[in-house]
């Protein structure tokens, strides 16, 4: 009897052991599945307006060239300028001497002054045979001559006039002015140096840099791929819009500029086209044929997926893949599309959707299919720079 007793407890005793160690196993091994967890950080996708950026090089140039070059043979007299100051149109810059040019002038004014004499006699003449020829005391043919006389009068008086305004315009062509308001450059000539009409060398070059031009170049085959994504609707497009410049030294411009218009024709050599930006310089802080670059807004995407870029590596094969937390909380590597960097950001075309946790930190600690504990990214980790390219 005592020994039947003593067998059941000894067998429930044995079962209340064996509950309690295996109840302390599962919790050991939970505790080391938790314990194995690697820890990582994640940013969780969400979509937003995402307005695309790109950045191109480009050389600034006058907003207008003028090249001055003398019309008239000579010696330059004088020069009336001073290099590298802002000339107004108009505004006298040489002196050629003009002694032939006013002597020329003052003959055509005495040869007017001759035939004018001439048309006034001829005139007379003219009227006093009108008067004759009715009474018959000249004849027709007579008064025909006389009229003929004073047409031809008048036609020396024309011809007069005309050789006068001829030899004023070369009298004029003697003061060399600026044809345009700018920043006139240096003189290429001095005093007593003999210039002549059209010749290939310019006497000095006048710019204007107020507005000034940027021209810069972008590839054809990017221009294409943004026209699809804007076909497609990917895109939504931004008229319109100011154009930010970079200087070389890395610093913003202080006024923007508006793109006035882009070539129609794609350089074949480059495969490249021109884009011209015109952008205001009232201090006069851009010079033409500095390097300077161009922020300008392509679209927007109405509903981008913004991913740091700590957090798309690439695979072996070069493409480029992201972390994920997949299923049970395991990390997941997905392969993804990126096309263009905001910023510190790529922005994703696919291969991650909306709530997706993508691995940013801690990377290096895990593989796909490893368990892992996410914390999310503070706001200044998975914040991007509001201008990219």
């Amino acid at each position: 009897m005592y020994v039947r007793i003593l067998s059941r407890w000894l067998m429930l005793a044995g079962f209340v052991l064996s509950a309690a160690v295996l109840g302390g196993c599962k919790h050991q091994a939970e505790a080391a599945a938790e314990q194995a967890a690697a820890e990582v950080t994640v940013v969780t996708l969400k979509p937003q307006p995402v307005t695309i950026r790109r950045e191109l090089p480009g050389r600034t140039t006058a907003y207008l060239i003028a090249e001055v070059r003398p019309q008239v043979n000579g010696i330059v007299k004088q020069r009336l300028f001073t290099e590298g100051a802002l000339v107004q149109a108009g505004q006298p810059l040489y002196q050629i001497d003009d002694a032939t040019y006013r002597a020329e002038y003052g003959s055509a004014k005495a040869n007017l002054a001759k035939a004018q004499a001439a048309l006034a006699s001829t005139s007379l003449n003219a009227q006093r045979s009108a008067e004759l020829v009715k009474t018959h005391v000249l004849s027709k043919q007579d008064n025909d001559n006389v009229h003929a006389t004073w047409k031809q009068a008048e036609a020396d008086v024309a011809a007069a006039q005309a050789a006068l305004q001829s030899s004023s315009v070369v009298l004029g062509f003697a003061r060399i002015v600026a044809p345009i308001s700018g920043r006139i450059g240096k003189s290429n000539v001095t005093q007593g140096a003999l210039v002549t009409a059209n010749q290939a060398n310019a006497l000095a070059t006048v710019q204007q840099i107020d507005p000034l031009y940027v021209d810069i170049t972008q590839s054809s085959n990017e221009m294409l791929q943004l026209r699809r994504q804007l076909a497609d609707g990917a895109l939504k497009t931004t008229e319109d819009a100011p154009v930010k410049i970079m200087l070389e030294d890395g610093s913003s411009y202080a006024h923007e500029g508006r793109l006035q218009f882009a070539e129609v024709t794609v350089d074949p050599s480059t495969g490249s086209f021109s884009l011209r930006v015109v952008v205001p310089n009232p201090d006069g802080l851009l010079l033409p044929g500095m390097y300077v670059r161009a922020v300008l807004d392509k679209g927007v995407n109405p509903s981008g997926l913004l991913v740091p870029q700590q957090g798309i590596t690439r695979d072996p094969k070069g493409d480029a893949v992201a972390m994920v937390i997949g299923k049970d909380n395991k990390a997941e590597q997905r392969k993804v599309h990126v096309s263009h960097t905001l910023g510190n950001q790529w922005l994703v075309q696919d291969g991650l959707a909306p709530g997706d946790q993508v691995i940013v930190e801690g990377l290096q600690k895990i593989q796909p299919g490893v368990p892992v504990h996410a914390t999310e990214a503070s706001v200044a980790t998975a914040s991007t720079a509001p201008h990219g390219a």
